[in-house]
């Protein structure tokens, strides 16, 4: 088992807690859809709009705080939404320009450990500007020093979005190597589970702007890497046990719209 006794209590606690806030503090929509309601009941439309509104605010409420106790332990450092840093280099922010305009015409191919050498050599070449970059979802830090920055997404991010999650990460390793340019860097996007299981992750949208093997982690592979072998499997037990736990709670909760 990769999870012990007290990150499984954690975890759990964790999705207790969200559920228990979101029904304290969630109002349904107050759109008129009396053909759906007629149809289908005041109830089961609440469920639908709470799953809908939980699923927007699954990544700061679940998924963040959730691996960050995967991680402890294993990691030397495991944090979530941080400053990844405020200042860097002109001459790695042309270099980063150059990249996106490079990757944007197919002129080149994403290839991430070269993109980060090249940043690596003009990092704390001056001047320096403030910046302010998108917050780090997740920040792991190994023993040996090496730094992981994730950017956590939905499970199907807009296609026209890649361009500045890449812009994203290509920052963070700026800022990142502007402090230490000596440090080993990895800055990621994480996709939390694959919607077209048992089918394998469509990438294909983003082969042209990410570097699949090194900026791309989903499912099983994300889970699996902040939490040991096993991790993923271990996290969809909690998942179901707190789901069988609470069920009444969360039948009572909705039973209040069928009312009336």
């Amino acid at each position: 088992m990769s999870l012990s006794e007290h990150q499984i209590l954690i975890i759990e606690d964790t999705l207790r807690q969200s559920l228990r806030n979101k029904f304290a503090h969630y109002t349904p929509e107050t759109n008129a859809m009396p053909f759906h309601t007629r149809l289908l009941g005041k109830d089961r439309l609440a469920l639908y709009s709470f799953i809908h509104s939980l699923s927007t605010n699954f990544g700061t409420s679940i998924f963040e705080p959730v691996a960050v106790s995967l991680a402890t332990g294993r990691f030397k450092i495991a944090k979530s939404h941080i400053v990844s840093g405020n200042q860097i280099s002109e001459k790695v922010l042309f270099l980063i320009q150059k990249i996106m305009d490079g990757l944007t015409a197919a002129s080149e191919k994403p290839n991430k450990p070269n993109e980060i050498e090249q940043i690596r050599r003009v990092a704390t070449e001056l001047p320096l500007r403030k910046i302010k970059p998108t917050l780090v979802d997740l920040y792991l830090e190994k023993e040996n020093g090496d730094i992981f920055l994730f950017d956590l997404k939905t499970v199907k991010p807009n296609k026209g979005g890649f361009k500045e999650f890449k812009r994203t990460l290509l920052e963070w390793v700026g800022v990142t190597l502007s402090e230490n340019p000596k440090t080993t860097v990895h800055s990621i996007i994480a996709i939390p589970y694959n919607p077209y299981e048992p089918k394998p992750y469509s990438r294909w949208t983003m082969a042209g702007m990410l570097d699949l093997e090194n900026e791309l982690k989903v499912g099983k592979e994300f889970w699996d890497f902040v939490g040991g072998d096993g991790a993923y499997e271990e996290l969809l037990n909690c998942f179901e046990r707190v789901g069988i736990e609470m069920r009444k709670e969360i039948d009572d909760y909705f039973m209040q719209f069928s009312k009336g």
